[in-house]
């Protein structure tokens, strides 16, 4: 009888604790697919807007978060960590395609 409770304890433990790590890895993955799905957002609408020759190479965090209806803070770390993406070192909060802004070259911000 002791045998079949111990066991019975072992046995519910081992499934508590692979449906724990099961819905850890599907929370893993749901965050990573949202932040690839609005990283894709925000690089492919600051790509449409600085497109143009005669256009400002670079975007504020408001101007990005206003457009992708995303918090601005949400807009910084998803930019902050986007490959393609650049922060301006001579204006804070404001972002470029990376090879096509150039900070010498920009004077105003949108």
């Amino acid at each position: 009888m002791p045998d079949d409770i111990w066991s019975g304890i072992i046995v519910g433990a081992a499934g508590g604790g692979v449906a724990g790590l099961i819905l850890w890895i599907v929370g893993r993955v749901n965050d990573y697919e949202n932040n690839c799905r609005e990283s894709r957002r925000i690089y492919k609408w600051l790509d449409k807007v600085t497109s143009s020759p005669d256009t400002k190479k670079w975007r504020s965090t408001r101007s990005i978060a206003s457009y992708t209806n995303l918090p601005e803070d949400r807009v910084r770390y998803l930019c902050s960590h986007h490959t393609k993406i650049v922060l301006s070192t001579k204006e804070a909060e404001v972002w470029g395609i990376a090879g096509r802004a150039r900070d010498e070259n920009e004077t105003g911000v949108v």
